[in-house]
């Protein structure tokens, strides 16, 4: 998978209007403080969430095991045969 700046860039500005914008839109009243730390702290986790998910597809740290018969067969079917084995 390669890396593309175009959802990063997309989900960066999504969870930064979450965490920066709507704080100043939100009504005047006895929880608005509670309520702004809220989306706050929300837009900080969810974009970090997101961050690490989306890095941990890069790289995965574990992958398919496949047994030696299925690689011969997988190689054979998709025209390269592995012939040194």
């Amino acid at each position: 998978m390669a890396a593309s700046a175009i959802p990063f860039i997309i989900f960066t500005v999504l969870w930064g209007i979450v965490g920066v914008v709507l704080p100043f839109i939100v009504p005047k009243g006895p929880n608005r403080g509670i309520v702004q730390v809220v989306l706050i702290l929300t837009a900080a986790c969810c974009w970090l969430f997101w961050l690490c998910c989306y890095m941990a597809q890069m790289n995965p740290l574990i992958g398919p095991k496949l047994h030696q018969n299925t690689i011969l067969l997988m190689a054979r079917e998709w025209g390269n045969p592995i012939t040194d084995l």
